[in-house]
Formats: C-alpha cells, structure tokens, sequence
C-alpha cells in the first residue's frame, strides 16, 4: 500500500450556478465591446460547495486517496468541514478565518456551456499565512491550484526548499498572473496542469516555448474538453480520449475531478497513460452533475467504468485493494 501523503492546496468556496437560457454570443455586440452593460435573466441558482481545493480532495477521497487540504476558509465554514471529514478528507489543516466569510463563486452558463464568472476571495485572502512547515510537514506531493496569488507564489518557493513535488496548476488564475509570477509559480514543479486557452496565455505571458517549459517542468497536462487531453511526461506523449457521458449537465469543476483521479495514480505509482484515462474517467462524473461534489462513485463503479473504455491489463486491481 501506498504511503504517498497528499496535500491539496487551493480556495475553498461556495458556489452560485447559475443557468441562462440563452447564448452569451448573441448578447455581445462585436461593434460594441468597449462599453458592455448587460443583465441575463436566469431559469436556475444552486448554492453548491466548490474550491478548487475540496473539489479535488473529495473527488480523491473517492479514490481511497485520503487527503488533507490546507485552506482558509471563513466563520460559514462549519457544515462544509463536517461534509469533507464525512466523505474522506482531512480538514485539520483547514484555518477558519472568524472575521470573514468563505469564498464564493458566481458563474453563469449558456445553452452552449460557455461560462462567466466572477469570484469574491473572503477568506481565501488570509490564504498566504499558511505554511507546509506548520500545517503539513508530512507531505509527499500537493498540488497549487487556484487561491490567493501570494499564497501560490509562497507555496511554490516553500515546496522547492523543502524538496516536496508538486503539480502547478494555475488555471482561472492565469489570466491575472504575470509573466514573471508564472515562472516563478511553474518552475521545477512535476507536472504543469492547464486547459487550451490557459497554455496559449502561459507561452503568451512567459514568453517560453513548449520546449522551453519542459525544460523547467517534470510534466505537462493540457486538457481540451471534448477533445481529450495531453499528457506529455519524459519526453512520451500520452494522448488521453474523453469517456463519453451519459449525459452532458453541467461543467464546472470537471478539470478538479481530473487532477484529483490523475493525482491518484501519481499516489498509486500507476502508469502515465493510466492516470491520464483515470483523469478522463473522473471528469465525465463531474458533467453528469450539477456541481463539483454532487457526483459519487465506489472505487469498484470507477473501476468498472474505466474497463468499459480502456484496458488497464491489471494496473488498477490496486484500486481496489487499497480503495
């Protein structure tokens, strides 16, 4: 059995979906996108909980993973923690914040399940007080997800001075990171996690090629929707196929669910391909749902689901050993 302790970092929020019955395309005016003022009327809002950081965590726990994550969260944090600890997930490196209330997220999706969104950080911005030193000296790999911009900056710089791997994954934070903070973010990590969009902005921002990147990075996850994804680890290419859902709900936190099964089989010592497919498994969960943790599946369901799309010869009978 694994002994790998995993440590998920990232904003820990509550979100407000929202649905609109229309396409934001044919709301923006092409001749007119210096001064937009809009209001969309919606059919839906769901209070769901999200972050980044439990998100990912529940979705590993799922897999037997049992992780800790290290987060402020605000004084509303209480059911939210019982929830975690009920389902697998260590809170005891969760702060609460007494004189602020948790994140929260607004995203409104279209009939095309294109996306806009706007985040409050509350106590997410107490974030960069926390240290591996003091809230999880035991871990063997984390993951940066999105949170306050100095945390991830501090957690980067910690982790190479403490020797811990850790997977940079930016993601809605790309867009408000500078080059020369994404450097500093990326640099030496085990594996970069971004979407399409999110890399192109990187190269943009940094001014580094792919080859360049790698050149500063143990491994690289491009997720692009419905295509698939690209793993490409040690100069191997994995290209990864989407499992095709049952039903397509909603998208929000299907590249959590992603990272965390990949992560599992990082934890695990699994294949790159492997782990790349878990990843794919995962996220067709999330889509099927309203909400990042409102999916839920047994590590045998997981498993079952990954053998009727691909062929594991074996790899994941850990899985269900140690899930």
């Amino acid at each position: 059995m694994t002994t790998k302790n995993i440590v998920i970092t990232g904003s820990i929020a509550y979100d407000y979906l929202m649905s609109f019955p229309g396409r934001f395309r044919e709301m923006l005016l092409s001749d007119h996108l210096e001064n937009v003022s809009l209001s969309f009327l919606v059919d839906t809002l769901k209070r769901q909980r999200g972050g980044t950081a439990p998100n990912i965590a529940y979705t590993l726990a799922l897999l037997g993973g049992r992780p800790k994550v290290m987060a402020t969260a605000g004084q509303d944090f209480g059911d939210y923690r019982a929830w975690l600890e009920q389902h697998g997930v260590d809170t005891s490196a969760i702060v609460e914040i007494a004189d602020e209330y948790t994140a929260s997220f607004f995203v409104n999706t279209d009939l095309d399940h294109n996306q806009i969104a706007s985040f409050y950080t509350g106590a997410m911005a107490r974030a960069a007080e926390l240290t591996f030193a003091q809230y999880a000296p035991d871990a063997d790999l984390t993951i940066i997800s999105p949170n306050d911009p100095g945390a991830m900056k501090n957690y980067a710089t910690e982790c190479r001075q403490l020797g811990i791997p850790f997977i940079y994954d930016p993601s809605q934070q790309t867009v408000r990171l500078s080059g020369e903070e994404l450097r500093a973010g990326l640099e030496g990590c085990a594996l970069l996690t971004v979407n399409e969009y999110e890399y192109s902005l990187i190269q943009e921002r940094t001014g580094l090629n792919e080859a360049q990147l790698c050149a500063k990075i143990g491994g690289l996850l491009v997720t692009k929707g419905a295509k698939g994804s690209r793993l490409l680890v040690n100069g191997t290419e994995y290209l990864i196929p989407v499992v095709p859902p049952h039903t397509v709900v909603e998208p929000t936190g299907v590249g959590d669910a992603f990272r965390a099964a990949l992560m599992r089989g990082m934890q695990l010592d699994l294949p790159w391909d492997v782990c790349g497919r878990m990843g794919a498994v995962a996220a067709t969960y999330v889509l099927e749902q309203v909400g990042t943790q409102n999916h839920f599946f047994t590590p045998a369901e997981f498993v079952a689901r990954y053998r009727s799309h691909f062929d594991d010869d074996g790899a994941l009978d850990i899985l269900l050993e140690v899930g």
